[in-house]
């Protein structure tokens, strides 16, 4: 073992001073290793960002958790003709499905509008409202930072109060204490009890809150929405918004999901006003499309690395060209043909080592700039620098035998003749 150990070093630094003899060559060569390496592990890291993101945005929508949502019409003709059949998503569907779902924990309607005038004026884009139950809060986590999101006893009441998102806030009130200030919101005085913390975003269709950033949002009690506001483009929208209901622990959300499409489809008699999302079901078909999304980008990544593979061979298949007669005097004095094997070999896996040692530095560049540049979550996992490093030595591997074979079959007195 001692021998072979001994071997392998002065393998290793033979092939090193042979690379060295050969810098620039060398360097060109391990460019693509270099490359490969780094986009197949800045690709991953994009895909490990993009699905830690999604995840965290449907685990903040619930997986116990059921939206519904009303499909505005296009069109006052379009209008007309559903409401021949349907009133639209209404209260009356809020109480037949909390009196009729057993499985129901917590359940909350919402409306919202765009609003025309806002005081303070908005540094940036306006806040949309949003009308809901107190329920609304323990349905999607909402965990205020500052203050308290409002009870059931401000709802009754259709209290002047509300609750704002994150960036609401900072786009009202600036980073000051908000707790107690009013905002004017159309013509209502609202009085900010409570600031939220920050939530995930996505731009997956889930809600109607998914065209909007939902840290933007400017919460009030359901019952202050229906007695203080008027929707102006309320003629073309449904009585209510949407749904959000929580189902109870062990409850089979697909299951309660088609319960509650039968009932809206038998009190909207047929008519497709209405969708139902299931973050559960959701979070399955993002865990596939991430997964294929994946593949994909390393896929297109790993062309780079074999094209790397391709010049590692083309390097060792030249050197062995050049050092013919190094290869006839070292079989002349004794060598065997698994030693030079093994001295090609071990030049093209230094080749792959090197460039791979350098492609992981390149992969957490890339990384970093990606999530600079583009604003997106990029996150190099071990496992990405494992495979993408362990490919690289396998690509050198593999590539370096077929001129490590050729070079091991050359004739001694062939390549002693060679000029």
């Amino acid at each position: 073992m001692i021998d072979g150990l001994q071997r392998l070093i002065a393998d290793t630094i033979q092939a090193a001073q042979n690379l060295r003899a050969q810098k620039t060559r060398t360097m060109l060569t391990a460019l693509g290793i270099v490359f490969g390496v780094g986009s197949v592990i800045g690709m991953l890291a994009i895909g490990a960002g993009a699905r830690q993101e999604s995840l965290r945005f449907i685990e903040e929508l619930g997986v116990r958790n059921l939206m519904i949502d009303s499909r505005p019409a296009a069109s006052r003709e379009e209008l007309q003709q559903r409401r021949r059949s349907s009133p639209g998503l209404t209260e009356r569907d809020v109480r037949i499905l909390q009196a009729n779902i057993d499985a129901i924990e917590f359940l909350s309607p919402r409306r919202s509008l765009h609003p025309a005038r806002l005081l303070p004026k908005p540094s940036k884009d306006t806040p949309g409202l949003h009308g809901v139950y107190p329920s609304y809060a323990v349905i999607h986590n909402l965990t205020p930072v500052e203050g308290r999101f409002f009870n059931e006893s401000e709802e009754a009441e259709a209290a002047a109060v509300c609750v704002l998102g994150e960036a609401a806030k900072v786009n009202l009130l600036g980073y000051g204490k908000a707790i107690g200030q009013y905002i004017k919101v159309n013509d209502t005085w609202l009085r900010v009890i409570g600031v939220l913390g920050q939530k995930a975003t996505s731009g997956m269709d889930t809600s109607a809150t998914a065209s909007q950033d939902r840290n933007n949002l400017i919460y009030i009690p359901f019952n202050t929405f229906q007695y203080r506001f008027w929707d102006t483009s309320g003629f073309m929208k449904d009585e209510i918004d949407g749904v959000d209901i929580r189902l109870k622990d062990g409850a089979d959300s697909i299951e309660a999901a088609q319960v509650v499409t039968a009932i809206l489809n038998s009190t909207h008699h047929n008519t497709s006003d209405f969708s139902v999302t299931i973050p559960a079901a959701l979070l399955a078909q993002q865990q596939r499309t991430q997964t294929i999304f994946t593949y994909v980008m390393v896929a297109i990544a790993a062309i780079s690395l074999l094209v790397g593979g391709i010049g590692i061979m083309n390097i060792v298949l030249a050197t062995v060209m050049e050092r013919t007669r190094e290869i006839g005097i070292r079989r002349a004095i004794g060598a065997r043909r698994w030693d030079i094997v093994r001295q090609f070999l071990t030049e093209s896996v230094l080749i792959s080592v090197g460039g791979g040692v350098a492609g992981i530095g390149c992969g957490f560049f890339l990384s970093w700039l990606i999530a600079r540049a583009a604003e997106w979550t990029t996150i190099v996992t071990s496992a990405s620098v494992v495979v993408a490093f362990g490919v690289s030595v396998v690509v050198g591997v593999a590539f370096g035998i077929y001129p490590a074979l050729k070079a091991s079959r050359i004739d001694p007195i062939e390549a002693l003749r060679y000029e």
